[in-house]
């Protein structure tokens, strides 16, 4: 089996990117938009993975740590959990293809509590491409447990928003110096 790559689409919802979103990175996110799109369609039209892990969480639920620290964002049933922009466009397009998914998380990591590190495994893909929110918290996450499980990391730079620029800064400097990402 030749080796696949998947694009992992993460967080880029509502809540976390339109001005009215609970936890929204704003315009750093928003501008973020184009380059997920393209990767997208490239990612689906050459054969790999377009994989979207999407944070589900229930209001005011007292066992999430997340509750502690953030107000209520991408609740289930909500449209704060919806696709932003051109993305919920392109899913809903793409849906129905064999490469194409969503996936709900309910932790930082897409790998924590999911089966995503099976269904790369799998497919054989040894390298995933980073993108969505936040640079900072869930995409870093992602990174670090990607890292460890032994997939080689990308982050895509344009793709991704942080909750601060300072913080965006960091946790790029910190996947490439301590996870050996590769960051375009």
């Amino acid at each position: 089996m030749e080796n696949k790559e998947a694009l992992l689409i993460i967080d880029y919802t509502d809540d976390f990117v339109a001005d009215h979103g609970s936890l929204t990175c704003g315009k750093a996110g928003q501008d973020c938009e184009k380059t997920i799109i393209t990767l997208a369609e490239q990612f689906a039209n050459t054969g790999n993975y377009v994989i979207l892990p999407t944070d589900c969480h229930h209001l005011n639920d007292p066992f999430h740590p997340e509750s502690k620290l953030f107000p209520p964002h991408n609740i289930e049933g909500t449209s704060g959990r919806d696709f932003y922009g051109q993305l919920k466009p392109w899913y809903e397009a793409n849906k129905d293809k064999t490469n194409v998914w969503a996936m709900a998380k309910t932790r930082y990591s897409s790998f924590v509590g999911t089966n995503l590190d099976l269904d790369l495994r799998m497919r054989d893909v040894k390298k995933v491409h980073l993108v969505g929110t936040c640079t900072d918290i869930c995409i870093l996450q992602t990174a670090i447990y990607a890292y460890n499980l032994g997939y080689q990391v990308v982050v895509h730079q344009a793709g991704v928003a942080g909750t601060t620029p300072e913080n965006h800064r960091f946790a790029l400097a910190n996947m490439k110096n301590n996870l050996a990402a590769e960051i375009i």
